[in-house]
């Protein structure tokens, strides 16, 4: 039953039932005897039921009408009036329910907006307070005096040195992202052999995975070259990250595996797997935030800006390609993308 048609039934019941009241009423009063005049009953049931029904669709029409509208100029102000307000008081309660829903939801995205730019601008300030105080103190005991020191001058001011870049790095990153998202930062797509960037990543990052004795290893090494279009420095910082990540995170004597397969007919996917310390559950959802922390200590012991991941994800989500992650707390982790080949 529509809700117009509930509506002219509900008039018609009314004005019934109050014809039959009235005319009960006129007839008990008007009536000579006690017999029942049935003919006289029904002719004034159906007049009154005409001019009742008559003067409740004018009120409808004109008077509510008129009301609704007020009502919803001023609850649902986005909405264009004159199509769709009608004079049923169902239409208008479904419009406020599907307004306050609408609405509710908007204040729950904003209340999470706020929260996130609470905790961001709380991380941003610890990840630049830290190399800031550090390079300050050491500049400031030099000046003291220290400068003279030969046997700790130099250390002091290497340590300056590494908080600075530390700090610059941060507003590197935080340039790039920014960039990014605004659509500043332009794609490049080349055509180019992503198993040989691999290589190239790999031979950049041995050192550092050499300290700790991690091997890195290309399953896709012995075959022939893949060629995919995408932004080549991009791409490259992607890997970089993911592998850096894998290293600084990875046990002493482990490995980091990528391993390079065909997906679809048009993609390939890279996988990024090492054995390390791995997430655990509650973190699969934010890891791609700015500056969040896996580990709760409050100290960023790995180094880095904190935007690694950040910056992973904003690459891929500007290829319009697919990233994803999996992971097991104290065995290791697995983060994937897809490229388009070239063709």
């Amino acid at each position: 039953m529509s809700s117009k048609f509930k509506s002219r039934f509900l008039l018609i019941s009314i004005s019934l039932l109050v014809s039959i009241v009235i005319s009960l009423i006129f007839v008990s009063i008007s009536g000579t005897n006690n017999e029942f005049n049935f003919y006289e009953f029904s002719l004034i049931v159906i007049l009154s039921l005409i001019i009742i029904y008559f003067f409740g669709v004018i009120y409808t029409r004109f008077f509510l009408y008129n009301k609704l509208k007020e009502i919803s100029k001023d609850i649902l102000p986005s909405k264009d009036i004159s199509q769709t307000v009608t004079t049923n008081m169902d239409d208008l309660v479904d419009e406020i329910k599907d307004y306050d829903s609408q609405m509710k939801s908007e204040f729950s995205e904003m209340k999470k907006q706020e929260s996130f730019r609470r905790e961001f601008i709380g991380n941003l300030a610890h990840e630049i307070k830290t190399p800031l105080f550090t390079s300050q103190s050491y500049l400031l005991t030099l000046l003291d005096g220290a400068l003279d020191d030969k046997s700790i001058n130099k250390k002091y001011l290497k340590t300056a040195s590494k908080a600075i870049d530390r700090l610059n790095l941060i507003v590197k990153d935080l340039d790039l992202i920014t960039k990014i998202e605004s659509g500043e930062s332009n794609l490049n797509s080349v055509k180019f052999d992503v198993v040989e960037l691999i290589q190239n990543v790999y031979e950049m990052l041995d050192f550092s995975a050499k300290k700790k004795n991690i091997e890195l290893i290309i399953e896709h090494e012995n075959n022939p070259p893949e060629f995919v279009m995408a932004d080549k420095e991009k791409i490259e910082q992607v890997v970089t990250n993911l592998v850096d990540n894998s290293i600084k995170y990875g046990k002493e004597n482990g490995t980091t595996e990528i391993v390079v397969q065909n997906l679809t007919d048009e993609k390939i996917i890279v996988r990024v797997t090492d054995n390390g310390i791995g997430l655990e559950d509650e973190n699969y959802t934010r890891i791609f935030e700015r500056f969040y922390r896996v580990d709760k200590s409050g100290s960023r012991t790995a180094g880095g800006s904190g935007l690694g991941l950040a910056i992973v994800k904003h690459i891929i989500d500007a290829h319009d390609e697919k990233i994803y992650v999996e992971s097991e707390y104290g065995v290791g982790s697995e983060f994937s993308f897809t490229l388009e080949k070239s063709k």
